[in-house]
């Protein structure tokens, strides 16, 4: 059941290669989840259950350091609904 928004911001450093690649490294990490996502342009929002979200910050995570990254920060939010939650549920009314 979707009862979970989380939108992740990741900023990863590595001393080879710039942000963007990363980030675009994560992006495939949540697509490969089959979860509901929408990429905007300073962070990514997905639709899940509250667990399946902390699984995929921890499976990024462990990829960045894969990948060798010095530091990782990424900066989380959570909206909890136990009923469900849909990104639509907060956007429709905004949609033109």
């Amino acid at each position: 059941m979707t009862n979970t928004l989380m939108s992740i911001q990741i900023i990863p450093e590595h001393n080879e290669t710039g942000v963007i690649p990363l980030v675009d490294e994560a992006i495939n990490i949540i697509d490969q989840s089959g979860m509901k996502y929408e990429v905007h342009p300073l962070e990514t929002t997905i639709e899940g259950d509250l667990n399946s979200c902390l699984i995929l910050i921890e499976q990024i995570n462990e990829r960045m350091v894969e990948l060798e990254c010095a530091s990782i920060i990424s900066q989380v939010k959570f909206y909890h609904v136990p009923e469900g939650i849909t990104m639509e549920t907060l956007t429709e009314k905004h949609k033109s």
